[in-house]
């Protein structure tokens, strides 16, 4: 009998072969311990406003009732403007059983970039959240809020976890903000305004003092700004064990006026030999808010896996396996 739990890169292997899930052309790395990498299409439409499609009708119905301002080709490569809102299909389509379920997520280096990705299928009434059977095109909602992005046909900005069976109320760890700067290094990153375009296929292209402000704190203790993006990172390591993975939740609104966290998928592996923290994408929201070193920040949320994984991750390389506080894979000194 199937296990319940997240579906390991086995099961996602065989879902790519029986056609359950389609990706074309198919590329390496883009399934991972357990989660699937997703690629964005051919077309992107600028939107008038982010939108559900609801029960009852179709992406493609939505768009065809005046949200989209124009269409953008992407194959040859279109820049995405910060306060703009677009949608393009992905590659991949699913066919899921009816006992699996699809949850999305961006990736670890959407989330550095300050880029908001929300997924939809046909009849969502959510975000980011694919019923169990579900069956029809992806499509991604790109929103820049710092930098604009140079994006292309086949650029990964997205995940997919499946999920079998309802989930499980699995252990939750809190994780709290490291603010001390050991020997005057910089507790976090604050990102430039009206810096330089970013372009999604260059990894470590990009000098990141073009775009990153170095911040200290002390006394550990610092002020968010409103509006403002940060990168910080966690006071404690994370591991996650081999037999679970974990998210991310949403930040807890009574915590504070901020948004902690965008992309919240942490894979089976992540830390196991290789102390990592947790880096945060933080975000200030309508007032000044400060923080203090030790204060909580985040929480994640472990879940068991459905059955063993074939390559945890970090085994075939990773940017972020054993990290501390660390900006984006396409930023370099």
């Amino acid at each position: 009998m199937s296990r319940p739990g997240i579906l390991p890169d086995s099961e996602l292997q065989s879902l790519l072969t029986r056609g359950a899930i389609s990706a074309p052309g198919l590329e390496p790395g883009q399934v991972q311990p357990a989660s699937l990498d997703l690629r964005l299409g051919r077309m992107a439409y600028r939107l008038r406003a982010s939108f559900l499609p609801g029960p009852e009708r179709s992406v493609e119905a939505c768009l065809a009732t005046g949200l989209s301002m124009h269409a953008i080709d992407l194959s040859g490569g279109a820049v995405l403007e910060t306060g703009c809102v677009y949608l393009v299909e992905l590659q991949e389509r699913l066919a899921l059983p009816e006992d699996i379920a699809a949850a999305m997520n961006p990736k670890s280096s959407t989330g550095r970039l300050d880029v908001f990705t929300r997924v939809i299928g046909d009849r969502a009434a959510a975000f980011d959240q694919l019923p169990a059977g579900y069956a029809g095109p992806l499509y991604v909602e790109i929103a820049p809020r710092t930098f604009s992005v140079l994006a292309r046909t086949g650029d990964r900005l997205v995940q997919a976890r499946l999920r079998r069976g309802t989930p499980e109320n699995g252990r939750s760890v809190v994780l709290s903000v490291d603010l001390e700067g050991k020997g005057g290094a910089p507790v976090g990153y604050r990102a430039k305004r009206h810096s330089p375009l970013v372009d999604l296929s260059r990894v470590g292209g990009h000098r990141a003092v073009e775009f990153w402000e170095p911040i200290h704190a002390p006394e550990g203790r610092m002020v968010l700004d409103p509006g403002e993006f940060y990168i910080l990172a966690s006071r404690e390591a994370v591991e996650i064990p081999l037999d679970e993975a974990a998210e991310m939740a949403p930040i807890a609104p009574e915590i504070g006026e901020f948004r902690a966290h965008y992309a919240g998928f942490f894979d089976p592996g992540f830390g196991v030999g290789a102390p990592a923290r947790a880096v945060l994408e933080v975000r200030g929201r309508d007032v000044p808010f400060i923080l203090d070193h030790g204060q909580s920040v985040a929480r994640l949320v472990h879940e068991p896996m459905a059955g063993k994984v074939t390559s945890a991750y970090g085994a075939n390389g990773s940017n972020y396996q054993g990290q501390g506080l660390k900006l984006g894979k396409h930023f370099a000194a």
